[in-house]
């Protein structure tokens, strides 16, 4: 592995066991087993680190959602494709998920959280692209795409949040085929009563 590849894997391992915030770039190169030159070399800064971190792993989940997305199908099928994109992408990026989602309960003037909200706020459009596409289909929609958006990946994070909660280091994550089915069809339920 390169030095780039060991300063982003010591990184997401330190960020995600205590935060952003909490750690410093000397801790980070230490892990990582580099100089603090290498690091200002490959990143320009701390930031600059979160960033390319953030870029990363984000392009792996847009790309995902963005091919369920476009999937020619029903409204069902196409949140139950994002729902597996979102899950098998949680379960094979755990700590990356996990750390992303922090970031994005942090305090809104925090650097952390200015950053990772950029990320947040594509792939909530891309949701929110589907329920405009699904409008003709659901015909009660009165603009509440976004609303739906909301409601959606909330429900995903929260399955996301709650299975990672308490799992063992040899546990592995993992939403089946068949709860990610329940999760949609009870969603569906919700905004057609």
């Amino acid at each position: 592995m390169d030095n780039r590849a060991e300063i982003l894997n010591a990184a997401l391992d330190l960020f995600h066991a205590r935060g952003y915030d909490a750690v410093g770039v000397q801790e980070i190169v230490d892990r990582a087993g580099v100089t603090k030159p290498t690091l200002y070399y490959y990143f320009g800064s701390k930031l600059g680190l979160l960033k390319s971190l953030l870029e990363s792993g984000y392009k792996i989940l847009e790309d995902g959602v963005l091919e369920a997305a476009g999937t020619n199908a029903g409204l069902p099928e196409v949140l139950y494709r994002v729902a597996r994109v979102f899950f098998d992408f949680a379960a094979t990026h755990e700590k990356f998920y996990l750390f992303m989602l922090a970031l994005f309960y942090s305090g809104r003037e925090n650097e952390a959280f200015q950053t990772v909200s950029p990320f947040i706020e594509r792939y909530y459009r891309i949701i929110v692209g589907i329920f405009e596409k699904a409008a003709p289909q659901l015909g009660n929609m009165r603009g509440r795409q976004r609303l739906f958006a909301v409601g959606f990946t909330g429900i995903l994070n929260h399955h996301i949040m709650t299975v990672s909660y308490g799992l063992s280091e040899d546990e592995e994550f993992e939403i089946s085929n068949e709860t990610t089915y329940e999760i949609v069809r009870q969603f569906l339920y919700g905004i057609y009563s």
